[in-house]
């Protein structure tokens, strides 16, 4: 969990970590919550009658409207979780929640590499894989608020069998980063390294003339390229942006342009990385917090949310 105190300009004035490993029921994550934020405002010298709002991004299919977070395997005991509601009623300011990868969409939005652009979409591939979708400068979710799990697309290289309830998707279970660690420990029949290896250790090494590296990086890129590809045809997005522990490797994204090179039709997706990096979702938290409250006029330059 990261949590960060911001001014109303949207600027970051201080930052707290904490693990939700031992305390992952929704009451004591809000709890956990509640802390930093305590604890920030403490830091900073700020009162608690200057905080206006909150934001929270939650790792799984979340209702916006309803400040609901249906499921995340990520959090044991997440079903139908009305976080919004458990933040209000314990920090009495206006809150709202997002899947956190959309989080990140609206801050690299905001302060990052799709500043501006009114199609794009932010690509995150980490231990799992999801997107995060502008359409006419509109953050996309669906009806049932899966828009951009693209972690269960079905492309060239990535396996067919339909996905079981709870189990990682075909485009995850490929290139995610445990699906990339698999397939490099395959490629040498398990032997030679310890099986904590990660999927940007395996891209380094590739870079360092490792060929069973090198061949795991490259199927990897191809896939890659191929969602890539496959979105771009059906969103015409002006860019994609990189973000997550395993899209921001430089080796991934280079191999990943290079195959993009040879599909130019109907026209060829442009591809970078996350100006933002881990702060993604933090500076798209603050963005969804500003947008819960007024604009403070200004001789209330001191409250903060």
């Amino acid at each position: 969990m990261r949590i960060a105190l911001a001014d109303r300009q949207g600027k970051i004035l201080a930052r707290r970590a904490a693990s939700t490993r031992s305390t992952s029921s929704p009451n004591m994550v809000v709890r956990q919550i509640c802390q930093g934020v305590s604890h920030l405002l403490k830091e900073t010298g700020v009162t608690r009658s200057s905080l206006l709002a909150i934001a929270a991004g939650a790792p799984g299919v979340t209702d916006r409207d309803a400040g609901v977070v249906f499921a995340t395997s990520y959090l044991n005991g997440w079903r139908n979780v009305p976080l919004r509601s458990l933040l209000q009623s314990a920090l009495h300011v206006p809150a709202a929640v997002e899947n956190d990868v959309k989080l990140a969409a609206i801050g690299e939005h905001w302060m990052g590499a799709a500043r501006g652009l009114r199609d794009f979409v932010f690509l995150a591939i980490g231990t799992g894989i999801a997107a995060g979708i502008f359409v006419n400068g509109e953050l996309l979710h669906g009806p049932n608020w899966v828009a951009g799990e693209v972690g269960y697309l079905i492309v060239p290289g990535t396996p067919e069998t339909p996905v079981k309830l709870g189990a990682p998707g075909s485009l995850e279970s490929a290139i995610g980063g445990e699906g990339i660690r698999q397939n490099w420990l395959r490629s040498r029949n398990g032997h030679g390294l310890a099986d904590d290896i990660t999927a940007t250790e395996i891209f380094r090494r590739a870079l360092n003339a490792d060929a069973n590296a090198q061949v795991v990086l490259e199927k990897s890129a191809r896939i890659l390229a191929y969602a890539v590809y496959n979105i771009s045809t059906v969103l015409n997005s002006s860019l994609f942006v990189l973000g997550g522990g395993v899209g921001v490797s430089e080796p991934l994204l280079k191999a990943t342009r290079r195959t993009l090179r040879e599909y130019t039709q109907p026209a060829r997706p442009r591809l970078t990385v996350s100006e933002l990096g881990q702060d993604a979702q933090l500076v798209g938290a603050v963005r969804l917090a500003l947008d819960q409250v007024e604009i403070p006029i200004a001789s209330n330059k001191s409250k903060t949310l």
